[in-house]
């Protein structure tokens, strides 16, 4: 338990410090969305294509990866689809729940990935990027576009632009098409995107701080509340068992268990601002998810035997 929580802390201590920056001031209010634009389009995508492009894949479970992982993707999504009727929102607040059952939180993900399991933890969590943020991202738009209270439905081509676009499944993906050619990175520019890379995890971890809303959290009551067990607990109990089903080995189970366990992605306050769901309902969700997830990682963690 205490190697773990030496490992998370680093972690949860930047968000808490990025919080504390932006309340106090001492960055203009300019810095971060600089920051978040660096982070998504360089940083991350560096961390993301030099991992993929050197790793050793070949001796991954991929399809088990794969099933587990997109399975409790879409399980979440039935499951989520079922409870409309119960949970008595307006149709704009059900997308912004809708979004807050599937989409993970990445920046978080990569750095639990690295502090609990190492460089193939990391390796991993990359690959389920690759999985998933092409499939919530679609998901999360389909159902922003019929439950948003918006006036214009994006159409399949501009849709599919968009998915097609997202830096960091672009990185994922041209890493793995560098790992198959079996030729690695170049002597110059390997080591250039490696360095580049290690900024990710800061300075990503600083901007989810920053963006927490504490004001928006105190407004949170029961769907936020349902929201937070569903992601931080239920998505990562099915992961669990679709993993023990899959026979996945443990680094693996642990990845994609944590990684299905994640709190909510800022970028689904954009999307529900965009499209006409409840913005603010959003915003508590990113934030509960988040503070609730300092401690429901770490019981992750135990309850896997991560070491």
């Amino acid at each position: 338990m205490l190697a773990i929580l030496s490992a998370l802390i680093p972690t949860f201590a930047l968000i808490v410090l990025g919080f504390i920056l932006r309340q106090r001031k001492f960055l203009p209010d300019a810095f971060w969305p600089g920051a978040e634009k660096l982070t998504y389009y360089v940083t991350f995508p560096a961390l993301l294509f030099s991992n993929t492009a050197q790793a050793d894949l070949g001796s991954l479970p991929l399809a088990g990866i794969a099933t587990a992982m997109l399975g409790t993707v879409f399980i979440c999504t039935v499951l989520i689809l079922i409870t409309k009727p119960v949970l008595k929102v307006s149709n704009p607040a059900f997308s912004s729940l809708f979004q807050g059952a599937i989409r993970p939180n990445t920046y978080i993900g990569l750095a639990v990935a690295a502090a609990l399991l190492g460089e193939a933890g990391l390796t991993v969590t990359a690959l389920c990027v690759a999985l998933v943020v092409p499939t919530v991202n679609v998901l999360s738009v389909l159902a922003c576009a019929h439950w948003g209270d918006n006036e214009r439905t994006p159409g399949a081509v501009s849709l599919l632009r968009d998915v097609l676009r997202n830096p960091l499944l672009m990185a994922c993906v041209l890493g793995i098409a560098i790992n198959m050619t079996g030729f690695g990175l170049p002597p110059v520019i390997g080591p250039f995107l490696e360095v580049l890379g290690r900024a990710a995890l800061p300075i990503g971890l600083l901007a989810v701080g920053a963006g927490l809303d504490l004001s928006a959290a105190r407004r949170a009551g029961g769907p936020v509340g349902f929201s937070t067990l569903g992601k931080l607990v239920i998505s990562p109990a099915i992961a669990a068992g679709l993993c023990l089903l899959l026979g996945l080995p443990p680094v693996e189970l642990a990845a994609v268990v944590l990684y299905a366990g994640l709190p909510c992605s800022a970028s689904a306050f954009v999307l529900a601002r965009l499209m006409g769901g409840d913005a603010p309902m959003m915003a508590s969700i990113i934030t509960v998810h988040t503070l609730v997830a300092i401690i429901t990682i770490p019981i992750l963690a135990v309850l896997l035997h991560v070491v």
